[in-house]
């Protein structure tokens, strides 16, 4: 069994992407300092409406003595959904256990998991959408009950078992809520998508990471990094710190406003915060295929991308600037994208009445 036991240390679990400058997911060999995660709430920067919900529960939780009702955190990655499942960990004061739905093949490797935590311990599941339906099942007992049925045995001389469980707080993060289960996500007592930051909130979050690197920041160029940084803080530490690099060479390692312009463009990042993968997701819609509608499947076989890491990597934030589109017939460019690559939008069709 694949399980990963994680204290209040550790760094988010490492996930398959491609090499990309702005991919919100971590790559091979450059996990985030441990330094630059907030531990508690009061120093979680932005989602501010959450975070006070979550001050609540966890205090009314506490003042009962009762471990915190199970968590589901939703939303695209890099946004925090581990450094939460983290400070809840240190909040309530217990153990956290963490594993990812991938690697629970078995039924018999989440029983091992949850026979083996401690009473009030949170039990972290990244990308909880993709559990197997049969162990799934599993945890609605454990969940509900906090008991497991385990059957013993096969065939006629089989029986089943119920095993009692320490009342425990399961947190889930998935990317794509959509995909779980009815049953699975109504278990949830508390549940939060947590959405793109602003760029106020990315500057203080950059700010932060700045003075615990020591690192030498002007405000603006601290504010340009914000702007392009994609909404997500795990994208804005890691431009900050490749920003870092360049200093380094060139300005004795202050970060001024030319040097992050220079270096954002040097790495191919526009003023929007586009990459390379992002334009040519829009190019192939607006050159390919005359602006869409075009299928997911077709548009990333086009790109040569798979499409789950371009509906769940590159899609959110290009709905969010407004250059592309979703209809029941695929995808379409606005007319924004159209401005942003330079190319003039075709003339937009006139409806006919028979």
């Amino acid at each position: 069994m694949q399980e990963l036991t994680v204290d209040n240390e550790s760094s988010d679990l490492p996930e398959n992407t491609e090499e990309r400058m702005v991919a919100p997911e971590q790559q091979l060999g450059e996990q985030f300092d441990q330094s630059l995660r907030p531990e508690r709430l009061r120093d979680y920067i932005g989602q501010q409406e959450i975070k006070e919900n979550l001050i609540v529960f966890i205090g009314a939780a506490k003042k009962r003595g009762h471990a915190l009702d199970h968590v589901l955190l939703s939303g695209p990655p890099g946004l925090g959904k581990t450094t939460l499942a983290n400070i809840f960990s240190r909040e309530m004061e217990v153990q956290l256990r963490a594993t990812s739905g991938p690697v629970i093949e078995r039924q018999g490797d989440l029983a091992a998991i949850l026979t083996n935590l401690e009473p009030g311990s949170i039990l972290f599941i990244d990308e909880i959408h993709r559990l197997n339906r049969v162990v799934e099942e599993v945890l609605y007992s454990a969940m509900e009950d906090f008991t497991l049925d385990i059957i013993i045995g096969e065939g006629p001389g089989a029986r089943t078992v119920k095993i009692d469980l320490p009342h425990f707080t399961l947190v889930g993060a998935t990317t794509r809520a959509g995909l779980l289960t009815s049953p699975l996500r109504e278990r949830f007592g508390i549940q939060f998508r947590l959405n793109f930051y602003d760029p106020e909130e990315l500057k203080t979050i950059i700010l932060r990471a700045a003075a615990l690197l020591g690192i030498e920041i002007v405000e603006e160029a601290s504010l340009e990094l914000a702007r392009r940084a994609r909404g997500t803080p795990r994208i804005a530490n890691r431009l900050l710190k490749r920003c870092r690099d360049f200093a380094d060479m060139e300005t004795s390692g202050v970060i001024t406003l030319p040097l992050v312009e220079k270096s954002l463009d040097k790495m191919r990042i526009d003023l929007e915060g586009l990459d390379k993968m992002d334009r040519l997701i829009l190019e192939a819609i607006v050159e390919k295929f005359g602006g869409g509608p075009v299928g997911l499947s077709t548009l990333a076989a086009s790109v040569s991308e798979e499409k789950d890491t371009i509906e769940d990597v590159y899609e959110p934030f290009l709905l969010l600037k407004g250059f592309l589109q979703r209809t029941p017939r695929g995808r379409m460019a606005t007319e924004r994208a159209y401005q942003h690559l330079g190319i003039s939008a075709p003339p937009k069709k006139q409806d006919t009445l028979f």
